[in-house]
């Protein structure tokens, strides 16, 4: 017996040995080739198929020389750590290349010809906080013959976008030029210069451009076009119009005729436009309300239509909020924080977004004309509907309490392709004549060789949103140029519909990973159900409140004239009455909040345990069940 245990001994100490020795060799094996296994659901760490396109297509030798700061005692332990993950990624990146990538790792001491070499190459070094006169370098550059493209700092925050920015360099090295996007706006979207007046006062002055310009910038010449302009000029191959507010019909027939030699064209048009909403003043400390925006003789043209005074309201992508600052939140239903559900899994635009900001968007309807196909990109649900503009703004708790479900899902952004025809039949439409001058010879500017047709399929993507693309629903700032860190989808989506109109379309998968978000929607469901309680208890109490003033008020009223002002028995008793109802309620209230409360928390309690004890969990198991059939089978021996 004594021999026998000895024996399965000595075999499990081999056998644990062995499988130690495999482990240790496939992992070295791995670690030669860079092999891993992604299994996240998104396939996060695995290159895109567009990057491995971009990389395998390559057929001149690009050299890539990654500047990093090796001083232990002044490189960050993040940065260090980080460093090491853009390594690793380069490498990855050397296996698809064919041999054209060639990767060089510059350490930039003080003084070293290597320091010289990131400057050449606009490689920034970077002060350290708190720590006087330390600078660091993070940096990459790539070169393909005469030509250079940089990634002056590889700061961590923007490690979703990391294969991103890799490509899209080497991308950019591999092209002559870059193509044209321009950018037309009512809004400050190019950012505003200093005034001189102010810098002589000492006051700061301008604001930067908006994070999508300057993002877009790093891929394309962005050209700012005047909504006063009557012609888009011919080397502009995608236009991004953001809230045209005003748009004339000079400016439509532009647009019309940019469409229809083949231009690309991106509106964002808006029924209420907060980021247009002027500061507060003296005389007026609401501000003035926010503006609309439309195109509606060319959405008429394509058989579309713009609400532009009604924005969409869904309580499946509602949230409680608070604008104001110490302001209890509350549910805004005209905020939607847009899911999968509301999101085109299908297209190549939209497929790994989930997680987008509207806030306060519209909607479009209508069937598109003939020869036109519309695809539909972004949609609320269908416990959706219209609500009046003004009152959203207004009293927005008011419309979730009063709020009605329309049974059908918006469209809030869509997308126009095929043989566009002009939404301007007449020709170019008449200039509005100057005082003094004859009507007649406004008629003579109409020009009598405007395009009919489009000669090939165009495209036209339409948002019912432009504050989707501002600052402060896309990014979260950190105080510093060019810092920042993606809140959501947005600006990843409308760089990924740039370049699939106007660049290299396989750039679209990178991007497109840029955020994802997986949000507990069992709670999420828990919440509206309990929201919806509320409401009704919210609506009970005020139907209870206004009866019993309705009641006081009819009281008064037959009060002799002397004693409005004096209450009488039945009107107390009415008031006591109402006050000890109130309270109940509010109770109710407080007992219904508490138990959603803890309903929320077991749940949330529930699925971490699962994800941190789970698969330790299952491995005991599995062990114990192995354990007990092999005693068995020996015992059987």
């Amino acid at each position: 017996m004594s021999q026998k245990r000895n024996e399965t001994l000595i075999y499990s100490t081999v056998g644990v040995a062995a499988m130690l020795l495999i482990v240790v060799a496939l992992n070295f094996i791995f670690s030669l080739t860079n092999a891993r296994i992604d299994l996240t659901a998104e396939k996060l760490y695995t290159l895109s198929d567009g990057t491995k396109e971009i990389l395998g297509e390559l057929d001149t030798e690009i050299e890539v020389r990654l500047y990093a700061t090796q001083d232990e005692k002044v490189m960050p332990v993040q940065l260090k750590t980080y460093a090491r993950r853009v390594e690793a990624l380069l490498r990855e990146y050397a296996q698809y290349a064919n041999g054209n990538l060639v990767i060089r790792k510059l350490d930039p001491e003080p003084d070293s010809d290597a320091e010289d070499s990131a400057r050449l190459d606009g490689i920034e070094a970077q002060p350290l906080p708190n720590r006087f006169g330390e600078t660091v370098y993070l940096g990459v550059a790539f070169s393909m013959l005469d030509r250079t493209s940089s990634l002056p700092f590889l700061t961590p925050n923007r490690e979703q976008l990391l294969e991103y920015d890799l490509t899209r360099a080497i991308s950019q090295v591999n092209k002559a030029s870059k193509p044209v996007v321009g950018v037309m706006s009512s809004l400050p979207v190019m950012g505003m210069a200093m005034n001189p007046m102010m810098m002589r006062m000492g006051q700061q002055g301008g604001t930067p451009p908006w994070v999508l310009i300057s993002e877009l910038q790093r891929d394309f010449e962005v050209r700012e076009v005047p909504l006063t302009t009557e012609k888009i000029d011919d080397d502009i191959g995608v236009l991004i119009v953001m809230h045209p507010k005003g748009a004339t019909d000079a400016l439509q027939f532009a647009l019309d005729q940019f469409v229809l030699r083949g231009g690309k064209l991106i509106a964002m048009l808006d029924p209420m436009a907060i980021v247009d909403q002027s500061q507060q003043q003296p005389n007026n400390p609401m501000g003035s309300p926010p503006s609309s925006s439309t195109l509606d003789t060319l959405l008429k043209g394509w058989g579309l239509a713009f609400e532009s005074s009604k924005v969409v309201a869904d309580m499946n992508f509602a949230r409680e909020l608070s604008f104001q600052r110490g302001r209890p939140p509350e549910l805004i239903p005209t905020f939607l924080f847009v899911g999968p559900d509301g999101i085109n899994g299908e297209d190549v635009a939209t497929s790994q977004l989930d997680d987008l900001w509207f806030p306060f968007p519209g909607s479009f309807s209508g069937t598109p004309v003939d020869g036109l196909t519309q695809t539909i990109l972004i949609s609320s649900t269908e416990t959706s509907s219209h609500v009046d503009g003004f009152m959203a703004q207004l009293a927005p708790s008011q419309i979730a309490k009063e709020f009605v479900a329309g049974g059908k899902k918006l469209p809030l952004a869509i997308r126009l392709a095929g043989r566009f025809k002009t939404a301007f039949p007449d020709g170019k439409p008449a200039a509005e004549p100057a005082a003094g001058d004859d009507p007649a010879d406004a008629d003579k500017g109409a020009e009598s060789d405007a395009l009919k047709e489009s000669k090939e399929d165009g495209v036209v993507v339409l948002f019912g949103d432009v504050d989707f693309a501002n600052d402060n629903f896309s990014v979260q700032q950190f105080g510093l140029p060019g810092l920042f860190t993606l809140r959501n989808g947005n600006i990843p989506l409308v760089q990924a519909l740039t370049e699939q109109l106007g660049g290299d379309s396989r750039l679209i998968g990178a991007r497109s990973r840029a955020t994802m978000n997986r949000p507990f929607t069992r709670i999420r469901e828990m919440q509206q159900v309990a929201e919806k309680n509320y409401r009704q208890k919210i609506e009970d109490l005020e139907k209870e409140r206004q009866d019993a003033q309705a009641k006081i008020s009819s009281l008064q009223s037959q009060k002799q004239d002397g004693q409005r002002f004096v209450l009488s028995p039945e009107q107390q008793e009415e008031l006591v009455r109402f006050q000890e109802r109130a309270v109940e309620v509010n109770k109710e209230l407080k007992v219904l909040r508490r138990d959603l409360r803890k309903d929320v928390d077991a749940m949330e309690n529930r699925l971490k345990l699962l994800n941190i004890a789970g698969m330790p969990a299952l491995v005991i198991v599995v062990g114990i069940v192995s354990a007990v059939m092999k005693r068995k089978r020996t015992a059987a021996k």
